[in-house]
């Protein structure tokens, strides 16, 4: 029997630089600073050693909620409350707002979150 390799084309595409719309989420913009504020949080948990219990205490939630977040399961957190998170963690929240660099008329700024 002869061996016959099945040459499948694959193309790949480029992302946007927001997984989110590019998965046409309904809100994507509010999705990724969602996650790169989670993914802080995360970070500080882990860095200071809590386990989700002590981080529930700390954070003012019961554990299933630090699960949640731990898991990235983020429909039942608003960005103010992530906010209030960092802060029950010892964080400075700064928002620094200043004009888009596009200076084309009718172009959207942008919201970044650096940690």
């Amino acid at each position: 029997m002869k061996n016959r390799e099945n040459k499948s084309e694959s193309s790949v595409t480029r992302g946007s630089g927001n997984v989110f719309a590019d998965l046409k989420s309904p809100s994507p913009g509010e999705a990724l600073v969602k996650a790169h504020i989670a993914h802080a949080i995360c970070e500080l948990i882990r860095g200071e050693g809590l386990n989700q219990a002590a981080a529930a205490a700390r954070l003012g939630v019961d554990q299933p909620k630090v699960s949640s977040l731990m898991h990235g399961k983020l429909r039942g957190f608003s960005i103010d409350r992530l906010l209030r998170f960092l802060n029950a963690l010892g964080q400075d929240v700064d928002i620094v707002i200043h004009p888009a660099k596009s200076k084309r008329r009718g172009a959207r700024g942008r919201i970044a979150v650096a940690a």
